[in-house]
């Protein structure tokens, strides 16, 4: 008795296993291009991966956060990718993904640890202005919570 509850069980996670897969390839699917490269951009901010967030963008990627600085192609985007002012991993969450021709808006909120102990909690609106399924320029307008 005790083996076919082992066996069921297995069959039921196998089974629940399968169904998320299905379930997250279908969202991926059913998403455009575009949202998947947000996506798998702010993965790679959770990651701190810059070969991931470097490869969401064009070769003259623009990120600019009005009022405070404009860089300039991705070496530029990339020293702005691990700011010396913070510690860790950001904790990047989105809340909604909107998107209308090339243009991709995430809103989210974002948490990171300063140096100095003081966590940080932002709420965010970046616009993505797409060119064949990369980032070509991303302003990034941030408030603290």
């Amino acid at each position: 008795m005790k083996t076919l509850n082992k066996f069921v069980l297995a069959l039921l996670l196998s089974i629940g296993a399968s169904f998320y897969n299905f379930s997250s390839a279908q969202q991926n699917k059913q998403m455009s291009l575009n949202k998947q490269t947000v996506n798998k951009y702010m993965e790679g901010f959770n990651a701190t991966d810059h070969a991931k967030i470097l490869s969401c963008l064009t070769e003259d990627v623009i990120w600019e956060l009005p009022g405070v600085y404009q860089h300039q192609g991705k070496a530029a985007f990339d020293k702005e990718i691990e700011n010396e002012a913070f510690t860790g991993k950001p904790i990047i969450r989105l809340s909604r993904l909107t998107e209308e021709n090339n243009i991709v808006i995430a809103e989210g909120t974002v948490q990171a640890k300063k140096k100095d102990g003081v966590v940080l909690n932002i709420v965010f609106c970046d616009v993505f202005e797409m060119k064949d399924g990369l980032i070509k320029k991303l302003t990034s307008y941030l408030m603290t919570k």
